[in-house]
């Protein structure tokens, strides 16, 4: 979770910094981070449509510049030629509907996730899809998450 926690600081949203890491075999396979798709303008230059719009978190998806950390780390896997069927993605916020959708549709198979968000649905499906879902749990002790 230390290296997700890296991850999303390369993140370029105003509103919410996301990181995400898909993991097999002990291999990290990808990473990802909310941010302006390739050539685009990042929303640190533009400004936030949504805070703009005065749209509240967890809603309206679809009028964001930005693509979230685990749709952009499941397109880097895509984009290299690497499967992440059977994998388990490490991210620092709970996934979204949307994200959801994709990471079953992936085959990633475990998800575990930091911080909450308020959808509902995302749970629902991925519980229906048999994704396996833990939340990390900070402690003082090291621990490991087994694959």
């Amino acid at each position: 979770m230390d290296i997700v926690e890296l991850v999303k600081k390369r993140s370029t949203c105003l509103r919410r910094q996301v990181g995400a890491l898909i993991v097999k075999d002990k291999r990290i396979l990808a990473t990802g981070y909310n941010g302006a798709p390739i050539g685009c303008k990042h929303c640190e230059e533009v400004g936030c449509v949504r805070e703009k719009l005065g749209i509240p978190s967890g809603q309206r998806h679809e009028i964001c510049r930005a693509a979230h950390a685990e749709q952009n780390a499941i397109v880097q896997a895509a984009y290299s030629g690497t499967s992440v069927n059977g994998s388990t993605m490490y991210v620092t916020t709970q996934p979204c509907v949307l994200c959801a959708k994709m990471i079953i549709n992936a085959g990633i198979r475990k998800i575990v996730f930091k911080g909450d968000y308020p959808d509902s649905l995302a749970m629902e499906l991925l519980q229906e899809a048999g994704v396996r879902v833990v939340k990390f749990e900070e402690s003082s002790e090291p621990r490991v998450i087994k694959d």
